[in-house]
């Protein structure tokens, strides 16, 4: 269908392979839009010093348009979230083989072929290994989803603590807001370089997926998408059976169109924005 596809899982030739529920994409929407929110409203606020940062602020409408933007993503970071536990609690319930969302192929706990898939890759950089193999999900995957259980849990505490600080103030003593304030900015900072330099390059900049991957956005795949990222969950279900219904139409036209548009607009800004973090750390104040 996309003869000329720029996002590499609509590269190659085959039926096209479900691979994310509408719910799941649903839900990395939300934390795109959240993320991106808390990034651009609160890094400004450890880098004041800079031109960009006061140049930021104003760009989202001063500094109490941003204050509200970084509260209403909080909550939005909350909301997916609880809906992301409800629904997998829901999964769990439901399913007649409870064990394989704690352990095996389909889970996302981490499990130790996870540790000798992270050291071949290592040695594969340098030559002296094959490039690993990966099931359904792989330890990059596992690697970014609880980072993100991570991150509600520090970053969105911390967050509460500082802003209802008359109500947690009756049960914890002051010098907590103190850390809260620390940690809420050091974590925010490191969760930012990490995912605009460690998931953008696995999820989208690396040789194979360059420039962009979609299959999170449209939820399906080729089939030579399939055989090349997750070779052993091809082979797994062809063996067993269940390849078949996993099969589903391409994606529209206009969904891909989008898909890619706000893509690419995601990685130039992730980019950008780190790109003027590393200018102030290494430059101070120094305008770009």
């Amino acid at each position: 269908m996309f003869r000329e596809a720029v996002a590499s899982s609509d590269r190659g030739a085959g039926p096209y392979v479900l691979r994310f529920s509408p719910i799941e994409r649903a839900l990395h929407i939300m934390v795109i839009i959240s993320f991106f929110g808390l990034v651009v409203t609160g890094t400004p606020l450890l880098f004041s010093q800079t031109e960009w940062a006061s140049r930021m602020i104003r760009l989202v409408g001063g500094s109490a348009s941003a204050g509200l933007i970084h509260r209403v993503c909080g909550v939005i970071t909350f909301l997916y979230f609880f809906i992301h536990i409800g629904n997998l609690g829901y999964r769990i319930a439901k399913s007649e083989n409870r064990k394989s969302f704690f352990w095996g192929p389909d889970s996302m706990v981490a499990q130790p072929n996870d540790v000798r898939d992270l050291l071949q890759t290592f040695k594969w950089f340098v030559g002296k290994a094959p490039k690993p193999q990966f099931d359904r999900f792989s330890y990059m995957d596992k690697l970014d989803y609880w980072g993100e259980f991570w991150g509600v849990a520090i970053i969105g505490g911390s967050g509460l603590l500082l802003w209802f600080p008359e109500l947690f103030a009756r049960v914890f003593p002051g010098w907590i807001f103190n850390v809260a304030s620390i940690v809420h900015g050091i974590e925010a900072l490191l969760a930012a370089g990490v995912i605009f330099t460690i998931h953008f390059f696995n999820a989208n900049l690396r040789p194979e997926k360059f420039p962009i991957d979609v299959v999170m956005f449209t939820g399906r795949a080729t089939m030579d998408y399939l055989k090349e990222e997750h070779p052993l969950q091809y082979e797994r279900m062809l063996k067993d059976g269940t390849l078949e219904g996993k099969i589903t139409n391409p994606p529209a036209r206009a969904a891909y169109l989008w898909s890619v548009s706000l893509g690419l607009l995601g990685l130039s800004v992730g980019l950008l924005l780190i790109g003027l973090i590393l200018w102030a750390l290494l430059f101070g104040g120094a305008t770009p």
